[in-house]
């Protein structure tokens, strides 16, 4: 049954306000995007905006949010590997939300930051599923059997997020161009790698 009355129009509103604040975000970026601008984008004050989320830090969390559902639906990749790196090249063309994301998580290693656990969880998952998309390939024969599949995960988020960084400042190579270069080196020596 579907929900109806408030809580129907509350859920609609807060899906509103995350479209609307992925796409500001996107074109503008962290920085030069305010509560304020967020609200009047969605006809709302800037308290009536925060209340849909409870403070500035869970909207930011629940827009990183958004983007990883949205990444998850858009690239219909049985890889994990393929798939973070179809996202790295995605995230060429939004560098408001990636500006976001590498602003927001830096804040957000700080224990007592609200967002430090949506964070903590988020990257173990990632290590995990990856580490199982490290296994699926060397059983496949197309990564090395040496590689520890744990830490490639871990070198693998690393690698893509630390090139999204450097992607702001000018970096002259695409990042999922060198995250398929470095994939490409796990490979092993009698098969191709395919990112």
């Amino acid at each position: 049954m579907a929900a109806r009355g408030p809580y129907a129009k509350g859920v609609a509103k807060r899906e509103e306000i995350l479209t609307a604040a992925l796409e500001v975000i996107a074109r503008q970026g962290y920085r030069k995007t305010s509560t304020k601008e967020l609200a009047a984008a969605v006809g709302l004050s800037e308290p009536g905006l925060l209340h849909y989320f409870g403070s500035k830090e869970k909207l930011f969390e629940a827009v990183l949010r958004a983007r990883d559902e949205a990444d998850v639906d858009r690239f219909d990749e049985s890889d994990l590997i393929a798939k973070l790196t179809a996202i790295t090249r995605h995230n060429s063309d939004v560098p408001g939300l990636v500006q976001l994301y590498s602003t927001f998580s830096a804040e957000a290693g700080d224990p007592q930051h609200p967002s430090n656990p949506y964070f903590a969880e988020r990257y173990a998952r990632l290590r995990e599923s990856l580490a199982g998309a490290v296994r699926a390939r060397q059983a496949a024969g197309t990564f090395t059997a040496s590689a520890d599949p744990e830490q490639i995960a871990t070198l693998l988020i690393a690698l893509s997020d630390g090139l999204q960084v450097q992607s702001q400042f000018g970096l002259p190579v695409e990042p999922a161009d060198l995250l398929t270069h470095v994939v490409g080196l796990l490979g092993s020596a009698g098969g191709a790698v395919d990112s």
